[in-house]
């Protein structure tokens, strides 16, 4: 019984970890700019002092501490926008990630799917692709944001990140 329970678990083990070794093998590549922010960052991040009176500020704050990890990939290269495609197509079939909404504007592709947490509003993971098309602006994100939110908060994490994709995002927090 316990090397049936031991084999099921190295079978399994690959899927838990999935999102991370699919999407982590952007960070470092020449043709990628990344962004990775993780769980200690964001607990260091929710012990800045900030002015009571700054609205904006403590609502940052707050959602900061719900946060677990924030990656953001960005590239112009079409080899490594393809394999990303290829990539998040793939995740999202083992992933169970809902998708939220989907954009098609001037050959701007945005697609965000998440995974949901307790209630409706409640994310534990949400996923971003944007694929742009445009030959001026050919730019490819891919964002992945892991924690236990509000998407109604989204708007507060992009307004002070400058995240790519921060508008849309903003969107789905209305809907």
């Amino acid at each position: 019984m316990k090397k049936s329970i031991i084999i099921a678990l190295f079978i399994l083990l690959p899927f838990f970890s999935q999102a991370q070794s699919l999407f982590d093998k952007y960070d470092g590549q020449d043709s990628v700019t990344s962004i990775i922010v993780n769980k200690k960052m964001f607990d260091l991040m929710s012990k800045v002092k900030m002015e009571a009176s700054d609205k904006d500020a403590q609502k940052y704050l707050a959602l900061i501490k719900k946060l677990d990890n924030l990656k953001v990939f960005m590239t112009s290269s079409s080899k490594t926008t393809a394999d990303m495609k290829f990539n998040v197509e793939k995740y999202l079939k083992t992933s169970n990630l809902d998708e939220l909404m989907r954009v098609n504007d001037g050959g701007k592709n945005v697609k965000i799917y998440v995974k949901s947490g307790s209630s409706d509003s409640q994310v534990k993971e949400l996923l971003m692709f944007i694929e742009n098309t445009n030959v001026k602006d050919n730019q490819t994100v891919l964002m992945s944001l892991t924690g236990d939110f509000d998407i109604n908060e989204i708007s507060t994490l992009t307004n002070k990140m400058n995240i790519p994709g921060g508008d849309v995002l903003k969107k789905a927090g209305k809907n």
